[in-house]
């Protein structure tokens, strides 16, 4: 299951939007696009490089909340090509959809708050973007619950290696 969202990013002079997919099971962005526009092409280009990672018959589902990308015939069409299951809720409502909040919630934290945006242009942003991505799911020390009680810090790569899940 993943966990769709959007967010509008104000740079200097210009807006951009980011789309993230990002896993359930522990919250690891799998995929994520950005553009100056928040349009469903914006939305479909994160899905696809999420589901081109997938093995051959998955059928993940999509949680979203009930924005106007998530509507649209593109949005759709692709996951009907795709077996992708849509779930989706009022604007701004879906509960299912707190991963990409929480992780959203943590981006602005810890890379929007502290970029001194002036002068950087959208290539420049995508590469930090990126670099912060990776850093998430690779470097990142994050808390989970274990199973019987207790809490472990470890970064989301590694906990996915520990328990065998594929990266």
């Amino acid at each position: 299951m993943y966990s769709k969202d959007d967010v509008e990013l104000a740079m200097d002079g210009y807006k951009c939007y980011l789309s993230p997919v990002v896993d359930c099971f522990d919250g690891m962005p799998a995929a994520w696009s950005l553009s100056l526009h928040p349009d469903s092409a914006l939305c479909s280009s994160s899905l696809s490089s999420c589901l081109d990672s997938l093995s051959s018959g998955s059928a993940p589902t999509a949680h979203t909340d009930g924005g106007g990308p998530y509507r649209s015939a593109g949005w759709k069409e692709l996951c009907s090509e795709r077996g992708v299951t849509r779930s989706m809720s009022r604007p701004g409502r879906s509960g299912d959809n707190a991963p990409a909040e929480g992780l959203f919630g943590t981006f602005r934290t810890e890379f929007l708050e502290p970029l001194d945006r002036a002068g950087v242009g959208l290539e420049e942003l995508r590469e930090a973007i990126d670099g912060y991505m990776e850093w998430y799911g690779d470097g990142r020390l994050k808390r989970f619950e274990e199973p019987g009680g207790g809490r472990r810090y470890e970064t989301i790569s590694g906990r996915r290696r520990r328990l065998g899940v594929p990266l």
